[in-house]
This record gives structure tokens, C-alpha cells and sequence, in this order.
């Protein structure tokens, strides 16, 4: 090396990025990330009123509760009525198959309002849903 030659310079090391930043909150009015599991409680019988109770800022969860829980008293309804019928003997035989396809109608009736309010949808089910509306 000569005089006048300046040593090379080592590179620099990098310099750190920057940390990511945290994602900003939901604005107001916009789809909770919980939604999808409130509408899923909506339409599990009594478990209805947690969305109710608990989400009362988001309109669509609300609706889906209130039809969830209407659905739920209807059910109710249909149930004692078939249990009273059920008491009569002879009747009570031919009830029994009655009972089994009413309930598996309940159970399809609620994957559908599940399938359908998780899309987006909404299910109107003919003099259920009236009910839901007044409250």
C-alpha cells in the first residue's frame, strides 16, 4: 500500500427495519372479527342470548338473536303441545314418529338459518319471523 491509498472502508451494517405496526382497531360499525361465532349462538336455542346480551352494536348480529330466540319459543311451544298430546295412549304411539321428523325439520330449519346468516343472508321462516320484528 502506498501512502496516499486510503484503507478500504468496511460496508455498514444494515440498518434495522422498522417493527410492523399493530393493526388499527375495528372502526365503529364495521363487521366484528366475532361475528361469524355470534350468528353461530344465534340459532343455538337458549345460547341466543349471548349475541343478544353481549353484541348489541352490530344490527345484523341483534336480528339474527331475535329470530334465533323466537325460533327457540316456537320450538318450545311445539314441544309441551306434542308432550300433552303424547299423554293420550293411542295417540301417543302414532306421535312418536311425528316427534322425530319435527325434530329433525328443527334441526335442518337451524343449519340453514346458521349457513345462510354466516353468508351474509337472511332467513325468513313464515310466521316465525313476524314475531322477531315487533321486539
Amino acid at each position: 500500500m502506498s501512502e496516499n491509498e486510503t484503507p478500504p472502508t468496511p460496508p455498514e451494517p444494515p440498518t434495522p427495519s422498522q417493527p410492523p405496526t399493530p393493526p388499527s382497531p375495528p372502526a365503529p360499525g364495521s363487521p366484528d372479527s366475532n361475528r361469524g361465532i355470534m350468528i353461530v349462538l344465534s340459532y343455538l336455542w337458549v345460547l341466543a342470548l349471548i349475541p343478544l346480551l353481549l353484541d348489541k352494536d352490530d344490527a345484523e348480529v341483534q336480528w339474527h338473536a331475535k329470530h334465533g330466540l323466537v325460533l327457540f319459543g316456537a320450538e318450545l311451544i311445539l314441544w309441551v303441545i306434542l308432550a300433552v298430546l303424547g299423554m293420550v295412549p293411542i295417540l301417543g304411539c302414532i306421535l312418536v314418529p311425528v316427534w322425530l321428523a319435527l325434530s329433525v325439520a328443527v334441526i335442518v330449519v337451524h343449519i340453514i338459518c346458521i349457513v345462510k346468516g354466516i353468508n351474509g343472508e337472511k332467513f325468513l321462516i313464515p310466521g316465525i319471523s313476524q314475531y322477531a320484528d315487533r321486539f
